[in-house]
């Protein structure tokens, strides 16, 4: 998989959807960070009572996982770092979604953190990767089995997970119990490698970026290059759940659409290693 920027560490962009022509624009990161070995996967926010946001970021420094918190200065436009979570079953983490106070959900999705076993992992198809809960109170494994356990998400009113296992081409109801275990419900297959999900505040719809051609991606030619792919799972909870193509390209404009969210008719939608797309719908 290439790197346009190998030698550069990660950013967090900030994106105001709400201004007539919305520009990405880098965070600062507060000092006492080391920024150097930054390198961020999946995200996710939380907003407190008094209106505070934080975002907590999957970091991989050194081609390890640690979970940052930040606190969001929106005057300066600073990212204030508050803490790194570490813990020996935050392995190969790939995306969480915050639940509360240095509370979350996070998927793992290769079991073995060794590059010819994570490898052979997937060849043999061993479906050891899971979702687990953490808390400062406990940490466990929630919902074990998926083959490679990768964008996750939650309903609005927080009720439900969303699970997608990108290499078995679905996505994974899930139910929260009061244990914060997880109980599947159901399991929607696509016929696409499903990366990762947002659910549309509008609607509840699952967005979901996915990859229509995965072997393009692992041996990349600039000439052929992995093509990009939105769909939006519709009436999720329901028995009979629809799914309908929001974008597609054959990656002459974007390649590799890793994740899509949309907002009051607004669409963003975010590469591996590409561009980052915005349009109208």
């Amino acid at each position: 998989m290439p790197s346009f920027a190998p030698d550069e560490p990660g950013e967090i962009f900030l994106m105001d959807l709400n201004e007539q022509n919305p520009k990405a624009q880098a965070l600062k990161i507060s000092d006492g960070f080391d920024k150097s070995s930054f390198n961020p996967h999946g995200v996710s926010a939380f907003i407190n009572k008094d209106h505070t946001v934080y975002l907590y970021v999957v970091n991989h420094p050194h081609m390890a996982s640690t979970v940052e918190i930040f606190k969001f200065e929106e005057q300066q436009h600073t990212l204030v770092h508050l803490k790194t979570i570490k813990h020996e079953l935050l392995q190969s983490v790939n995306d969480i979604v915050v639940l509360g106070p240095e509370m979350f959900y996070a998927t793992r999705d290769h079991y073995f953190t060794n590059h010819f076993l994570s490898l052979l992992e997937m060849f043999l198809d061993l479906h050891w990767t899971y979702v687990l809960f953490y808390s400062p109170q406990e940490v466990k494994i929630v919902a074990p089995g998926f083959s490679s356990a990768n964008g996750i998400t939650i309903s609005q009113d927080h009720r439900y997970v969303y699970v997608a296992d990108v290499m078995d081409k679905n996505i994974h109801v899930m139910k929260r119990d009061d244990n914060w275990n997880l109980t599947q419900q159901k399991v929607i297959q696509l016929d696409t490698f499903v990366d990762n999900l947002t659910v549309d505040p509008a609607t509840g719809d699952i967005l979901a970026g996915c990859h229509p051609n995965a072997m393009k991606l692992l041996i990349y030619n600039p000439l052929d290059p992995p093509g990009s792919l939105v769909l939006r799972i519709h009436n999720v909870l329901s028995k009979k759940p629809s799914v309908s193509t929001v974008y597609a390209n054959n990656g002459s404009v974007l390649q590799g659409s890793t994740v899509a969210s949309v907002y009051k008719g607004k669409l963003l939608v975010g590469t591996i290693f590409h561009k980052l797309l915005y349009c109208e719908i």
